[in-house]
Formats: structure tokens, sequence, C-alpha cells
């Protein structure tokens, strides 16, 4: 399942959550954020219930993008117990997506 997190609910579903959180950083109009889109929605399935992957649309919340220094999109950042673990800018292979995630539900 995939999540849209915004200002509202990041504290709940993201700082607080029990599971990692991977987000990703988009706005409607990158054409690297639109490749990257099958790839994090495929993760999104697979991890379920492991991993709590979502987006925030930095174009309708520019806050948590300002929070977060996200100066270039796609933007993905790995959190676990409301820590930034690991980020990434740009487009990722599937291996290298796949092997922070994995390192960020072992960490």
């Amino acid at each position: 399942m995939e999540y849209q997190f915004t200002t509202n609910n990041f504290e709940n579903e993201v700082t607080n959550s029990d599971l990692p959180v991977m987000v990703d950083f988009y706005a409607d109009w990158c054409g690297p954020c639109k490749m990257m889109m099958p790839l994090v929605e495929a993760l999104a399935k697979k991890y379920d219930g492991k991993v709590k992957i979502g987006k925030v649309n930095v174009d309708k919340e520019p806050e948590l993008a300002k929070q977060f220094g996200v100066m270039s999109i796609p933007s993905f950042l790995f959190i676990k117990n409301g820590r930034v673990i690991n980020s990434a800018v740009g487009g990722m292979s599937p291996d290298d997506m796949t092997a922070r995630i994995d390192n960020l539900i072992e960490s």
C-alpha cells in the first residue's frame, strides 16, 4: 500500500510510525519522478506490512520539502524511529532502491 504524506499526517504516519518509512518527494510535472513511480508502487506492494512507502507532493507540501532540505526531486528519505537513516536524490535502479529498503529494515 502506498501512502500520501502531508503536513497534517506526517508526524503520525512517518515520525511516530512503528514501521520503517520510505518517503518519495515528487511533483506531478517531474519527468524523473514519473519514471520512478512504477518502481515505488511495486516496492510499496512488495514491502507492505514491513515498510511504509509513501509520497510527498512538494508543490502541495513545500513546508515538508523545506524541513528536510529537499532541493531536487525525486528525493527519497529512509526513516526509522523518526530519524533519517539514508537518503537519495534522482532516479535509482530497482536493485539500489531495494538494497536501501532492505538496509532500512535491518538497521
